[in-house]
């Protein structure tokens, strides 16, 4: 597991309240919604606030694309990681 994937799993267990759960206990490819973690919609909208306010990233609620970045940890974090290179390319 890289560095980015753990501290997105922190990020979900600290903006979720998910006290009884470790970021060894989440698999970076299960599903985060209904199945595997189990969250839902108001979920998916507190997580997409913190990853705007953690990582600047845009997120477009309605569209389809997001609902693959949100389908597991390890494609969040590939969300992040391309939105921090496009922002280094800008800079």
């Amino acid at each position: 597991m890289n560095d980015l994937e753990s501290i997105i799993k922190q990020l979900i267990i600290e903006t979720l309240d998910l006290e009884d759960i470790t970021i060894d206990e989440i698999d970076s490819e299960e599903p985060l919604f209904v199945e595997g973690l189990g969250l839902d919609s108001i979920d998916a909208l507190e997580l997409g606030l913190a990853l705007q306010k953690t990582y600047g990233v845009k997120i477009d609620a309605d569209s389809e694309e997001t609902r693959k970045h949100f389908s597991c940890v390890k494609s969040l974090t590939l969300l992040v990681r391309t939105h921090q290179e496009k922002e280094a390319e800008n800079a």
